[in-house]
């Protein structure tokens, strides 16, 4: 299974909002730290604000901060919300068709690892992809 860019970026910046706890973080900052078009990171924003991950700031001196702690913030969870279709195959699909559909075991072995993925995902948190934080931090150049 890949990952869209919406997700993995989703990912990165409430690392980076992690990783500066409860200081405001600007889109700027977060684009200057990864490489990323700040156009794509405000459309990340928009949707993770939207889905209650972040909280936002307008205007000057504002900014994002997570808006609950990283220990509350599920990876399956992220990954499910940002994910706008998780269906390894086409049969997956309620108006997918398949020849072999009917006797295929396919799309149960495929259903069945994706489920093990998401269940993997389930027991990390936010927190947990903020270790080493010191690391992280020389990495990402937050001081």
């Amino acid at each position: 299974m890949k990952l869209t860019r919406f997700t993995d970026y989703a990912l990165r910046v409430l690392i980076y909002a992690g990783l500066r706890g409860n200081d405001l973080v600007t889109i700027r900052e977060v684009s200057d730290a990864y490489g990323i078009s700040r156009n794509h990171l405000m459309k990340v924003v928009s949707n993770l604000t939207r889905l209650g991950y972040l909280d936002s700031r307008r205007g000057p001196g504002g900014g994002i901060t997570l808006s609950r702690p990283a220990s509350a913030i599920s990876i399956a969870d992220v990954i499910n919300d940002m994910e706008e279709d998780m269906h390894l195959v086409t049969c997956f699909r309620k108006t997918g068709e398949c020849t072999i559909e009917p006797v295929c075991r396919l799309k149960l072995a495929l259903a069945e690892a994706l489920s093990a993925y998401v269940q993997t995902l389930e027991n990390y948190t936010l927190q947990d992809l903020l270790k080493p934080q010191a690391d992280l931090k020389r990495v990402l150049r937050i001081s």
